[in-house]
């Protein structure tokens, strides 16, 4: 059997990095919240990115439901906890890869701990969870540590990155007294002013916020990985333009488009003040005519 070398293996990505990067690349340690759609996928793109580190969380197991988007979703991962599973492929990658695994996911008790080291974190939590999403953001400016978060959004991805000299998440999204749906709303309309996947909804009963459903694609996750990837690469290395909060970037596969955009203040500022008012006015619509209720 081979032995694995950890030069031969990321060989090929020489070129678009220089052999010094790449040897910068694995001494980096990245968090990751969340195994799920797009935490799974970020973590193996990282991998072989050569990521040499990665402290990784996450509560849940795999059912059936996820088979559509995660990877590490199978039938003989079924009822496996996700961060073991994800581990697994990911040392199957780079047998080398230092992982620290929090079974518990995130939470105020450990976040400290979780970001012990870390050169970025890499937001993969499940869209609705707000109170771990906040506080781990959060943790990251106090920190000092870059925080990038990709959503799968349609069929492709809306990108914001968070600086330590930059704006916050909370300066950013403004969620501070809102209660869930409120945050749904400001978290979607801040990630992606542009809405650039509204067009294309084929069955708007599939969307539910109050009861925090709505649909996914793998496309979507896929994409959010490749960009992840990049933004990680330069924010890394210290080369690239780096677009941080409140400037941000949305790409549609299925319509072509990519926007970039900036909104000064975040969800303060005065067109996203009228984005948010038409999202809870097509919101209460939806309600009193049914749709969204499954």
């Amino acid at each position: 059997m081979r032995t694995f070398d950890y030069d031969a293996a990321f060989v090929r990505n020489l070129g678009w990095v220089t052999a010094l990067e790449q040897a910068q690349l694995r001494r980096k340690r990245i968090a990751i919240a969340g195994m799920g759609g797009v935490g799974g996928v970020h973590l193996t793109t990282l991998a072989r990115l050569g990521i040499g580190a990665f402290n990784i969380a996450d509560f849940d197991s795999f059912d059936l439901a996820n088979f559509n988007r995660q990877a590490g979703a199978t039938m003989s991962s079924l009822g496996r906890p996700k961060v073991d599973v994800l581990a697994e492929l990911a040392l199957d990658i780079n047998p080398e890869l230092d992982i620290r695994r929090f079974p518990k996911g995130v939470s105020d008790a450990n976040l400290d701990k979780f970001l012990d080291g870390v050169d970025l974190y890499v937001d993969g939590l499940d869209f609705f969870s707000f109170a771990a999403r906040r506080a781990t953001f959060a943790a990251c400016h106090r920190l000092g540590i870059p925080a990038v978060t990709a959503a799968p959004l349609g069929m492709g991805t809306a990108v914001l990155t968070f600086i330590p000299d930059g704006m916050s998440f909370e300066e950013y999204f403004c969620l501070e007294g809102c209660d869930e749906e409120e945050m749904a709303i400001r978290f979607l309309l801040g990630l992606s002013p542009g809405m650039l996947q509204r067009g294309y909804l084929a069955d708007p009963s599939r969307v539910d916020l109050s009861e925090q459903r709505g649909p996914s694609t793998i496309a979507a996750c896929q994409l959010c990985a490749g960009v992840t990837a990049t933004e990680a690469l330069k924010l890394l290395l210290g080369r690239g333009k780096v677009l941080a909060a409140p400037r941000g970037y949305q790409f549609d596969a299925y319509r072509n488009s990519f926007i970039k955009t900036w909104r000064p203040g975040g969800n303060r500022n005065p067109l996203q003040r009228l984005g948010l008012w038409l999202a809870r006015k097509q919101l209460r619509r939806m309600k009193g005519s049914g749709v969204g209720r499954g």
